[in-house]
Parts: C-alpha cells; sequence; structure tokens
C-alpha cells in the first residue's frame, strides 16, 4: 500500500515538472520582433461627439489612420500610410440649423528603423515620413451651402517610437514624439500663396508622452 502511494506521488511530481518544463520552453521559444519578409498592418482609429444642450450646439470628429509595412531586414521596414478624416459643428440654436463640415485625406510614405530593444518586448524606432494632403469642406447658413476651398499640403517628419508586444504578432504601437517636422499647405484658388511651418523639437525628450499616439501593430 505503501509501494503504491509513494509511486502516485513521484507520478504527479513527475508530470508536474513535466508540465513547468514545457511552459518554461514554450515562454523561452517565444520571439517577440520583426524579421526579413515580415509584413506590419497599423491603425489609429479616435471618433467623438458632443451635444450642448445648453449652447444648442453639436460637434462630431472621426479619424482613421491605417499604414502598411514591409521589412526589408530585420531592422528595417518601409510602408505606406493614409489619414481620413471628417469633423462637423451644427448650431441648432436658431429656426433653421446651420453647420460647417470639414474632410480631409491623406497618402504618404515612410522608413522605419528599429535601433534600440529596451527589453525582449519593448523595440524602439526612429521614423522618417513624408505625405501629401488635401483638405475641404462646406458650410451651410441655413438656406444655402458654400463649399470652402480645397487647401493641399505636403509634411515630412522625423520621430520616435516603441511597439510593446502583447503577443507575438501582435503589438500596441506608441508614436512618441515627432524631433523635426515640416509642412507646407495652399488653399486651391488662383493667386494663393503658400504657408509654411517647420518645427524642431529636440527637448522633446523631457516629454515624450505628451505627444504619443497610441494603435495596434499587427504582424504577418
Amino acid at each position: 500500500m505503501l509501494k503504491k502511494q509513494t509511486f502516485k506521488k513521484m507520478k504527479k511530481l513527475l508530470l508536474t515538472l513535466t508540465a513547468v518544463a514545457g511552459l518554461t520552453f514554450a515562454s523561452q521559444a517565444q520571439e517577440f520582433g520583426f524579421k526579413k519578409t515580415d509584413f506590419i498592418v497599423e491603425g489609429n482609429l479616435s471618433a467623438n461627439t458632443t451635444n450642448n444642450k445648453e449652447t444648442e450646439k453639436k460637434t462630431s470628429t472621426f479619424n482613421f489612420n491605417p499604414s502598411v509595412g514591409y521589412f526589408v531586414s530585420d531592422k528595417v521596414a518601409v510602408g505606406l500610410d493614409f489619414n481620413i478624416g471628417n469633423s462637423k459643428n451644427t448650431d441648432y440654436s436658431a429656426t433653421a440649423d446651420t453647420y460647417v463640415k470639414n474632410n480631409n485625406f491623406g497618402i504618404g510614405a515612410y522608413g522605419r528603423y528599429y535601433f534600440l530593444d529596451l527589453s525582449p518586448r519593448f523595440k524602439t524606432y526612429a521614423q522618417l515620413s513624408a505625405g501629401y494632403n488635401q483638405f475641404g469642406g462646406e458650410i451651410n447658413n441655413g438656406t444655402t451651402t458654400t463649399d470652402i476651398a480645397k487647401t493641399k499640403g505636403f509634411g515630412a517628419g522625423a520621430g520616435l517610437g516603441v511597439n510593446y508586444f502583447v503577443t507575438e504578432n501582435i503589438a500596441i504601437n506608441f508614436g512618441l514624439t515627432n524631433l523635426l517636422s515640416f509642412n507646407s499647405k495652399k488653399v486651391d484658388v488662383d493667386g494663393a500663396k503658400s504657408s509654411n511651418e517647420f518645427n524642431a523639437n529636440i527637448n522633446s525628450f523631457n516629454n515624450f508622452f505628451d505627444t504619443a499616439k497610441f494603435g495596434l501593430t499587427f504582424k504577418f
């Protein structure tokens, strides 16, 4: 009887050790990161609606920023990104509603270099990007609707970001800050002049998360 009990205890111990060893091996076998020929899909989505019944004004906004990328080496990716958005501000305090509606569309390209692993799950990158944007919309005064002249622009920037891997194929993307950026835009009418803007945020090393953008990264 004693031998049977001892055998059962040893059997349970061996099974437990086998299970622990298997879990340890599986954990160690996981590889967090990217390699050449990987595809990534990323995106940020935001939507907001407010309705102030005291002032009788409504606002709604929507923005979607998808991107796709391909790794040409273990540390370098190139890709395309898109920007789709619209907003509407409505005033219903008068007899007839009035509103201002805006929309925008953008397309760009980027190059990304992963230069530092903060941990097996944290991958830090630097990114260069450039893109084209177009803005437009309409104004309604309660009786007539007037188109807003289109504005076309070009932008380029250099920034930093971090991927945190939740699983081997899914990561949270933190677009931390733009260190350098240049933007030029012009209203699409005869005689219009362009407006240019250049920003250098070198001191933003102290406040990365003031301008952070969060999204998901899917690896294939």
